[in-house]
């Protein structure tokens, strides 16, 4: 189910919006989808931020969006640097974003919502630096 859910256009466009972002900040964004979440969803967000070596940029600046499809869950988990400089509720403001696409069906626009929404404060705190930045993670969709 997870990997049927978006075509290979939706896949190809969700990857294209994490390379655009990613193109304007130093900050990386990975999503996850599976079926099933495996216990606490955010116990389970943060079970595979590290799974996916996600703490492991410089400057502490990962963003993994991910998906249990069948539950209708979804997290958004950022690492301690962009933590440290959002909004206490940034997360759940860009959740409520994707949600609104979500109820409706709209599951590929809603990831690429969040994504360019979590790409703008990256890029606000986190600016591409020409001279040293390079894409320290994939950004392909990684399924569970």
């Amino acid at each position: 189910m997870a990997e049927k859910l978006f075509s290979p256009a939706d896949r190809e466009a969700i990857v294209s919006a994490i390379r655009a972002a990613e193109l304007r900040t130093s900050g990386e964004i990975q999503v996850h989808i599976e079926n099933h979440c495996k216990g606490d969803l955010m116990d389970r967000a943060a079970v595979l931020f590290e799974t996916l070596k996600m703490y492991q940029t410089k400057d502490r600046n990962g963003v993994l969006f991910y998906l249990a499809v069948e539950d209708h869950k979804f997290a958004i988990l950022g690492d301690a640097g962009i933590n440290h400089v959002v909004e206490a509720d940034f997360w759940e403001k860009i959740k409520e974003k994707m949600a609104e696409n979500f109820r409706s069906g709209q599951f590929t626009t809603g990831l690429i919502t969040g994504i360019k929404m979590a790409g703008e404060q990256l890029h606000h705190f986190f600016p591409y630096d020409k001279g040293s930045d390079q894409n320290e993670l994939p950004d392909e969709i990684s399924f569970g």
